[in-house]
């Protein structure tokens, strides 16, 4: 196991109450990078932690899509045939109901699991070799399962109201093509996806250890922001588990017909940020290698 990174001492001008500059020595907080993970490693299946994390994703899910998909029809039913800016939460309290259910789980499950609660973002750790390809799909699995089982619970007491305003499914709006609906969920999970490698990365987590807020707050928030942004378009995707809970249990053509678009676009999306964060975030030297390797291949290459 590598050593953790040693706490660097700084130098930094800071103006006194008499308006005298003077420099004081800064001491960062030292940091830990976990090594990246074997892809195909099974050792984990005979872990009870494992089972655990599975337990905790799946619940994480079912409480997801049990408050966000109850609020959206609520809203539908209560804004029908009324003038929607006076009735219902409206677009933004659709939003916030996603945004801040997703702030409160992260926060509360990643103790367990890393909360992730969404197989893109499962995807994106993957690919960023945070998470090995046995628990990525058990992960997927639970996650989708819960999300089933908790739009299955808005249907149940909601029956009505459910079939009558949509079942919460995602579906491409009036006026837009399947190629703008595919742009908006690749970017709206590159956003998320994003800001959780921002959040959640060592050398920040190091840095601004003072700062009073976890994790969960800055994804919750690009959960929110995403959502404002794109509902109009898609309903908001961005999680391929919150698509396939509500189209299993709404089962209409049109809904399965575009399906496709909600694990499509949140997977690129989800890839996309994890080259980010490798190439731009983390400046990973296997990156710069390889680069190099290629910059060396094309000069020798024209000198021949």
């Amino acid at each position: 196991m590598p050593s953790p990174i040693l706490p660097a001492k700084e130098v930094e001008e800071v103006v006194t109450a008499n308006e005298e500059v003077t420099d004081i020595i800064v001491q960062r907080v030292p940091y830990w990078d976990p090594p990246t993970v074997r892809a195909l490693d099974t050792s984990e299946l005979t872990t009870w932690s494992l089972y655990r994390a599975l337990i905790g994703e799946f619940t994480a899910s079912l409480i997801l899509l049990y408050v966000s998909i109850a609020t959206v029809i609520g809203y539908r039913n209560q804004s029908s045939g009324a003038d929607e800016r006076c009735t219902g939460v409206g677009y933004l309290g659709v939003a916030w109901s996603f945004g801040a259910t997703v702030s409160v789980l992260v926060y509360s499950t990643s103790g367990v699991s890393g909360g992730h609660i969404n197989p893109a973002v499962t995807f994106a750790l993957f690919i960023a070799g945070k998470v090995t390809l046995v628990r990525s799909v058990l992960y997927v699995a639970a996650q989708c399962l819960g999300a089933v089982v908790g739009v299955g619970i808005v249907k149940g007491i909601m029956k009505h109201p459910y079939d009558d305003f949509g079942g919460g499914a995602n579906a491409v709006a009036g006026g837009y093509s399947l190629g703008a609906a595919l742009g908006a969920e690749i970017f709206g999970t590159f956003v998320l996806a994003y800001t959780v490698f921002s959040a959640t990365d060592p050398k920040r987590t190091a840095r601004d250890a003072f700062v009073p807020l976890v994790a969960a707050l800055p994804i919750g928030l690009s959960v929110f922001v995403v959502h404002l942004a794109t509902i109009p378009i898609t309903g908001t995707g961005i999680n391929p588990a919150r698509s396939l809970g509500a189209a299993v249990l709404y089962n209409q053509h049109k809904t399965w017909k575009q399906h496709w678009i909600f694990w499509v676009g949140p997977f690129t999306g989800a890839a996309l940020a994890a080259f980010y964060h490798k190439i731009v975030l983390r400046d990973e030297a296997v990156v710069k290698e390889s680069l190099e390797k290629l910059g060396s291949f094309k000069r020798s290459g024209s000198t021949a």
